[in-house]
Parts: structure tokens; C-alpha cells; sequence
């Protein structure tokens, strides 16, 4: 697929008020500027991980504790291990979370790889992302969003 082909995709099955306009401004800036896609990457790990929590109970519920304060919801990869738990009779759906799975695995500061832990945890400095990797999580993204449960 080409980027504009995966951008469709994704539009196709985001969520109408929350994400669509933004997913719509992220196009048409990288369309404009490509050299933009440092700027767009965490927005795009964001997405990514909402759009995983939206197939899980978790999405759009506000959990408490006992004492009646929030509760954090699950991110990274335990929110694929309840993805996976909470949907393991849709085994493409598995499958895919399967192959994303590089985007969540633990980094630290001596890491020099590209995915949510290092970009949302300042672990890579944005000089070192590229387009093509900016590219690669924006097809990923695509291929996923057919399970999207907005």
C-alpha cells in the first residue's frame, strides 16, 4: 500500500468525532511537509495504543479503587496481553497484535530502536526517527484499524 492508501484506511476506521479530524490534519501535513514525521510519530503511538484499548473492556471506562480514586488503565504490552486474552477467538486479530508487538517492547536510554517506549519515554531524541519508520508504523496502523471497535 502507499502511505495515502494507508492514511485512508485508518480514516476509514477511526473514530468519527475523536480521532477522524486529527487523523485528517495528520494527512494533509505530512502531505505538505514530509519532513514533518517527527512531530507526527507520538501521535501516531497514541493512536495506535487507543485504537488497541478499543477493542478491550477498558476502552472508554473510567476505573476506580478503592478508595474511589482513578485507576491507570493498561498500556503497553500488558494492554496487548488483555487484547489478546480478551479477544482470543478472532485469531487474525492475534495474529496482528502479534506482528505490533515490536512497538511495545521494553527499551531504555542505550537503545537505539524506534517504537512506543522509546519515543513516548524521550528514550530516542526525534532526530533519530525516520521517514521510513514513521512510514512503516503508519501501514501498521493501517492494518489494524479493520479491528477497531470505536
Amino acid at each position: 500500500m502507499d502511505i495515502n492508501d494507508d492514511f485512508q484506511e485508518i480514516l476509514d476506521y477511526a473514530h468519527n468525532w475523536n480521532w477522524v479530524p486529527d487523523w485528517e490534519i495528520v494527512k494533509e501535513i505530512y502531505q505538505n511537509v514530509p519532513n514533518s514525521y517527527s512531530v507526527l510519530t507520538p501521535f501516531a503511538y497514541s493512536y495506535l495504543e487507543e485504537l488497541i484499548r478499543s477493542t478491550t473492556t477498558q476502552y472508554g471506562r473510567e476505573f476506580l479503587d478503592e478508595k474511589g480514586k482513578p485507576k491507570r488503565r493498561k498500556v503497553g504490552l500488558s494492554l496487548l496481553k488483555l487484547a489478546k486474552k480478551e479477544n482470543k477467538d478472532n485469531v487474525e486479530y492475534i495474529k496482528t497484535l502479534d506482528e505490533i508487538k515490536k512497538y511495545f517492547e521494553d527499551s531504555s536510554n542505550l537503545d537505539n530502536v524506534d517504537n512506543r517506549n522509546s519515543v513516548d519515554h524521550g528514550y530516542m531524541h526525534p532526530r533519530f526517527w525516520t521517514q521510513e519508520s514513521f512510514e512503516k508504523l503508519i501501514h501498521d496502523i493501517a492494518g489494524i484499524s479493520k479491528y477497531a471497535k470505536f
